[in-house]
Parts: C-alpha cells; structure tokens; sequence
C-alpha cells in the first residue's frame, strides 16, 4: 500500500471517529507519556472492606480453559512447566487477553486451585502489561468477584488487589473506543460497586450504563455492532447484572427497570436470529465457543424471570424467511454504527442459508483478529454471500478493525417475503448494486442489478458449509441439499475457500462465483432438492 492510498484510508477513518473519541486517545496517550517521565506508578494495593453478595448460579462459561498449569483459549494451547507468564504473547494479544480474563474460574474450578492462580496473578501484578488494560480489568473483575462470592470466599489480599485493580479502570474508561469496551466497563464498575459498597464506582456505572444501553440497543433489539456474538454477551453481561441487582438490595432497584427492558427486546432480538438448531449467523466479527450460546441465554432468562419484548427484525437491518423447509437470514443494512466499525465486515448483502435445520450456505467467519492477510481476507466483500465489483471491497476495511469509506443502504420495497435494496459502497467507481430477495415455499430467487457508466466485471458469490457436496452442471450447481439455476451470468466457477467456524480453525470448502457485468441483471434461483 502506497502512502497516498494509506492516507487516504486513514483519513476517511478518522473522519467518522466522535470528538470524544479523539479526545480521549489523545488524552490517554500524553497521560501515559507524563507517568513514565515522572516515574509514577499503579497503586497494586487498596485497603477494602468487601460484602458478602448473593448471587444465583449463572452460565458456566465454554469448553476453552485451562487443566493444572495448561491454558487453552482459542484453539490454541499452551503448558507452563511451574510459572505462569502471565505477559504470553507468542499466540498474539487475544490469546493474552484470555489468559488474563479469568473465566476459568468459572468452569467448577477447585477452590483452592483458583486461588492459587488469582495469587500468582497479584504476585506479578507490576510487570504484568496487557492483562492491566482495560478490557481484561473489566472481565477479570466480573470472574473474580463470581468465584470469591459463590465460593463464599472473604480473602483480605484478593480484594486489596481487586478493589485497586477498580481504581486503575477508573482513570482509563474506554471513551476512546466506546461500543460493547465501555459497556464491559460499565457492567464490571457495578460488579465492584456492589462488591465493596463504592458510591464512586456506582455512580460512574450508572452513569455509563444509563447512556450507553439506551444508544448501543437498538429498538429492534439488536446491539449496534451488528454481530450476533458480540450481542450474546452483551446480553449475558446484562443477565449478570439483573442477577446482582435481584439478589443484593444495596442501592435498591433503581437500575433494574432498564436492565430488564433492555434485555427483553436483546432476548427477542436473539430468538428471532438463532437458527432452529441452536446456531447463529456468523455476520461481522462472530464466531463460535466464545460467548454463550443461544440455549444457556434463554434458559438463563428464565431463571432471571426476563420474558422477550417482542420485537420485528427491523433498525439492525437484518431480516429472516423461514418456512418448514429452510430458514435465510440476509443482511440489508448498515455495517455498523460510524463511528465504531471495528468488529464490521465489508459484508453489504450478505445471507446465510440453512436447510432441514443444517447450515448450507454460510458466512466465511473469523479465524483471527490479528493484522495480517487472513484477517483483511475474512473482512472483505469476496469473503461473503455478496457481489464485488472487479477487486473492489463495498466498504473499505483495512488494519485488523478499521473501515475508511463503506456501503450505505436504501430499501426500495419490502413485503413480508421479499425486500429490494440498493447501496452505494461502489459510488466511487460511479456503480451502485441492487438487490432484491423473494422468498417462496421451496425457493428462494435473488436479483442482482449492478448499474455503472463504465463496464465492469462482477461476482457473486456464495459460500458453502464443509458438509455440502457441490456438482457442477452445465449453468446449474447441483449441492447435497439445493439445486441452483443462474441466469444472467457469462461464466460459472467453483473453488476452494477456507471456512472460520471457531478462532484459529479453517477447514476446506467450496463456494460458488457466478460472473456477470454491470448493466445486466443475474437472478439466481435456489430450490429445496
């Protein structure tokens, strides 16, 4: 990339950013140039007086974690001989991240292992580096204040630790990334607040948590990321908060109000985009064995008492057909809010397609959040159920989580089984995209429209799960599952692709590239074999 085209990209990034944002990176950064030169340093120790806290058993976190001294998180692991690096980094900063979250204390760890491990954290606590940013103090908090309270625990040097710990997130709130990092923070501050009876701690929760779920929720339900991942832990954050609040009456109920509302319409939100098999879509940064599924959420409402605010897929811009013989979840609206795109995708028109409650087509998913090829591949517009201009992305995603200019979109029509859209990523080029999808009893037909004052070549593609056999006949595409027609295109190729189910996970699959040009209309028709 050349420095004009680099410049370029940067600019259109941060052109988007809030004021606060800016603010805020500028404002932690020569904060932490002033610390260094003048030596200061962290307060690791900060005398508490923790309160006992009732808590009803909430969801036993995932299959990733450690045994003894070996940690597994992401697909990846790694052994400690009789020390824990607590600063590993060969497996990159997510892998870190996790080590430092602590939620395996949350997998029926043996009391005394756990503390053990919580002890050698605070014994290394002042050469510890990313487990002391923000994100993870958030998540650790959560985790260890669950293990110490349904393990009736009272230990004087953990919460010393812990209750400092609070205070060093206190001076650096995520306001320069916004999104689900400072409602993480948010919901943690209430966790400390009531753990140690801290007004301070409270009353900046609330005040976050206030402002932040009235905007990051949408009305439909859906949070404003846009990725169902992301939205099941939201979601399970605020279960935990209902949970603390129910069963614990410092400060009253004055924040249950909100909470149960906004976990009513995220519970319906969810109900409407989980599969019949359990499973979500992978739009944006989802992937699976990361946040709960959509099972332990709904069973945890329940025994939380949180009914669904029925809500109608709608602002999230997303939409579902389903009949008894498939279920299509397609993507029609906003990559995301503007000013925070990092977990979006250049995924404009994007669908997934499940069949006898199987995926068939799917979203490629995400093996990585690192910034490398593979991570730009997994967020461009050919790595989706979409159609690209030549090499052209919709939305100019680059670095691991930014996007420069990106796809805005108009609904044209829509009825209770079709929606035309149109979007504008390609304006650039002077080519606009339109698609229209109708969904039928055993098909389903999509249209697509590229207008352009030049000649380009376009493609559609389509992605399949490992689990489909593809043949290729003539101008149709014949799978264990569907039979495709083209109409429309000039060529028709299959090829390998890698699909993301899980981090640091690919297995082989094949999609589909249906090749036609601007100014002429491809349908594509999909019947149930």
């Amino acid at each position: 990339m050349n420095k004009i085209n680099k410049l370029s990209l940067f600019i259109n990034t941060i052109r988007y950013l809030r004021c606060k944002q800016i603010y805020y990176r500028l404002f932690y950064f020569i904060k932490e140039k002033f610390k260094g030169l003048l030596g200061l340093k962290y307060n690791f120790s900060r005398n508490s007086n923790a309160k006992n806290l009732m808590l009803l058993n909430s969801i036993e976190l995932l299959e990733d974690g450690m045994d003894n001294y070996e940690f597994k998180f992401i697909n990846l692991s790694k052994k400690f001989s009789d020390k824990i690096d607590w600063n590993y980094s060969d497996y990159g900063k997510l892998w870190t991240y996790n080590l430092t979250y602590f939620e395996f204390l949350n997998r029926k760890e043996s009391v005394k292992h756990g503390l053990e491990l919580i002890s050698a954290f605070i014994e290394n606590i002042v050469i510890i580096r990313d487990g002391l940013d923000s994100y993870p103090i958030s998540l650790r908090g959560i985790n260890w204040i669950k293990f110490l309270v349904c393990n009736n625990v009272n230990n004087k040097i953990i919460n010393d630790s812990l209750y400092a710990q609070y205070y060093i997130l206190l001076n650096k709130l995520e306001y320069h990334l916004l999104g689900n990092h400072l409602l993480e923070n948010g919901f943690s501050l209430l966790f400390g607040a009531y753990y140690f009876e801290d007004l301070t701690l409270y009353e900046r929760a609330k005040e976050i948590l206030e402002v932040e779920l009235e905007e990051q929720i949408l009305a439909d339900g859906a949070h404003f990321e846009l990725s169902p991942m992301y939205h099941q832990i939201i979601l399970f954050r605020l279960l935990d908060c209902i949970n603390l609040i129910t069963n614990n009456n410092w400060r009253g109920k004055e924040l249950l109000r909100l909470f149960l509302q906004k976990a009513g319409i995220m519970l319906s939100w969810l109900e409407e985009m989980t599969f019949r098999n359990g499973e979500i879509p992978l739009f944006n940064d989802s992937t699976n064995f990361i946040a709960p599924n959509s099972k332990s959420l709904f069973k945890y409402a329940k025994l939380m008492s949180v009914k669904a605010n029925r809500t109608r897929l709608n602002e999230s811009g997303y939409r579902k057909y389903r009949n008894d013989n498939y279920e299509m979840i397609v993507d029609v609206g906003k990559i995301g809010p503007d000013y925070l795109t990092g977990h979006s995708h250049s995924d404009t028109f994007n669908f997934e397609l499940y069949i006898n409650d199987k995926p068939v087509i799917v979203d490629t998913g995400v093996s990585t959040y690192e910034n490398t090829h593979t991570r730009f591949a997994q967020r461009s517009t050919m790595a989706h159920n979409t159609v690209i201009i030549e090499n052209f992305n919709q939305s100019e995603v680059w670095s691991s989580f930014r996007v420069a200019r990106r796809a805005y979109v108009d609904i044209i029509d829509e009825g209770d089984d079709f929606i035309e859209v149109v979007h504008d990523g390609y304006k650039r080029i002077g080519a606009w995209h339109k698609r229209r999808f109708e969904s039928f009893e055993r098909e389903i037909k999509i249209i697509d429209f590229v207008e352009s004052r030049k000649k380009y070549l376009c493609r559609a593609f389509f992605h399949f799960h490992p689990d489909e056999c593809i043949k290729k006949k003539n101008n149709r595409i014949i799978t264990s599952d569907l039979e495709i027609q083209f109409k429309g295109n000039t060529e028709l190729d299959v090829k390998d692709y890698n699909y993301a189910p899980e981090f640091n996970k690919l297995i082989k699959s094949k999609c589909v590239v249906a090749f036609f040009n601007t100014n002429t209309t491809l349908k594509t028709i999909l019947r149930k074999r």
